[in-house]
């Protein structure tokens, strides 16, 4: 586990200071956040919340995939969600390159063959936003009680710009 220990060093040094024992896991601002992985982006700081306030969902692109949907599913009926943000970002891998190029270069970096993966690339960010929203929003099991919004986060001022 040596390729770890700098991790696992960090962790020690931040359970010192950790104070959400016996956290309820609610979402205490009642928002989720649908988000991209990008390590650019942080979800909870760039809407002013902290760490208990809400549930973030991060994959490829900010997309609301199945498993995301089943996490807003059980965030708005077990966990007090009631609003939702789906954020994609400007500069994305996702929305530079089309799936075919994204394949080519992972089967160039793997040297394996990635043609028979489905990833994602999105053509038109704006468009994919509103889909993703009305995806959300016409679930059965989410209420049209719960608001739903989509949004670009811009990566180079840290602005949210409203889509949806």
């Amino acid at each position: 586990m040596a390729d770890f220990d700098d991790l696992l060093a960090a962790n020690h040094a931040y359970a010192e200071d950790f104070t959400l024992s016996g956290f309820d896991g609610i979402a205490h601002a009642g928002v989720a956040m649908v988000t991209c992985m990008d390590s650019r982006i942080e979800p909870l700081e760039m809407i002013g919340l902290q760490a208990g306030d809400a549930k973030i969902l991060r994959n490829p692109g900010g997309r609301v995939t199945d498993q995301a949907l089943v996490a807003l599913v059980l965030g708005v009926n077990l966990l007090r969600v009631n609003r939702v943000l789906v954020v994609e970002h400007t500069r994305c891998a996702m929305a530079s390159s089309t799936e075919d190029d994204l394949k080519g270069r992972i089967a160039d970096s793997s040297g394996s063959d990635a043609s028979w993966m489905t990833l994602g690339a999105i053509v038109d960010q704006e468009n994919t936003v509103r889909a993703d929203v009305l995806r959300v929003r016409t679930h059965p099991l989410i209420s049209d009680d719960v608001i739903v919004g989509g949004f670009i986060y811009d990566v180079d001022t840290g602005l949210l710009r409203p889509v949806v």
